[in-house]
């Protein structure tokens, strides 16, 4: 049997790095997928990979969570879990951050969350419980000065975590909700900031999986098998927590 045979959970930004990780490997031990994408034709594909469904969403619209999350009920009868991973990284500090760069990495990662959590919330008290898994960073815990927008609102999604966990628990939901928060992981937003910061094209290297091992970079599935084990009920008596996968670059 599966880790999660038949659990319905939501996977969003899916349709690459992360969340198409998490989604593969969640759909591989028997959890029923609904992957969400802004990027509809890469995210159709890796749905089609693992006979998943897929839904087209700008996770900052309010709106779209609504229909997501009911269209989900409606279609499933239930959610079971939610993975909030969607995101983007803009490399900008203090002094060269824009407003509009600040607005849209929060909107994208702190109002995405609040939203997620909000009606998926909603949807597994009458599932009888559930499991919310949300993607913040080590930049939440210790700063990226050249990521000043993206560190803060991965460090919102930490504490924003610890906030549902205590309200669910205590309004006794049986709904967990826990943080993951990924060093450098090999994936096309990490190669995106690496070229950004010092010209390095990781994937265009003789050899990259060479390079990779040598820059202590992680693989996706490093993530992924975290996500597996909260969402699966082996985890049930863990919410509220921050589970760290860096290998070790937080303690240095």
């Amino acid at each position: 049997m599966g880790r999660v045979d038949n659990k319905v959970v939501i996977v969003t930004g899916a349709a690459s790095g992360l969340g198409a990780a998490d989604a593969r490997l969640l759909a591989s031990h028997g959890a029923k997928v609904v992957l969400t994408d802004i990027n509809e034709t890469a995210g159709k594909a890796v749905a089609k990979e693992i006979d998943a469904q897929f839904v087209r969403q700008d996770v900052a619209d309010e709106q779209g969570w609504r229909d997501l999350v009911a269209g989900v009920v409606r279609t499933h009868g239930r959610l079971d879990g939610l993975v909030n991973n969607a995101g983007i990284a803009v490399a900008a500090n203090i002094e060269s951050t824009t407003t509009d760069v600040w607005r849209r990495m929060l909107a994208i990662h702190l109002d995405a969350t609040f939203f997620g959590c909000k009606y998926a919330i909603a949807a597994m008290k009458d599932s009888g419980g559930g499991s919310i898994v949300n993607m913040s960073s080590s930049a939440a815990l210790i700063g990226l000065a050249d990521f000043l927008a993206y560190s803060a609102a991965k460090g919102g999604i930490r504490s924003m975590t610890k906030s549902i966990a205590i309200h669910c628990r205590t309004q006794k939901y049986r709904i967990r909700c826990n943080s993951v928060h990924p060093g450098s992981i090999s994936t096309p937003m990490v190669h995106a900031a690496l070229e950004s910061l010092s010209g390095l094209k990781l994937m265009e290297q003789p050899d990259p999986e060479a390079m990779r091992l040598q820059m202590g970079i992680g693989e996706p599935n490093d993530v992924a098998y975290m996500v597996l084990y909260l969402i699966s009920d082996e985890s049930k008596h863990i919410t509220g927590t921050e589970m760290v996968v860096d290998n070790g670059d937080t303690v240095i």
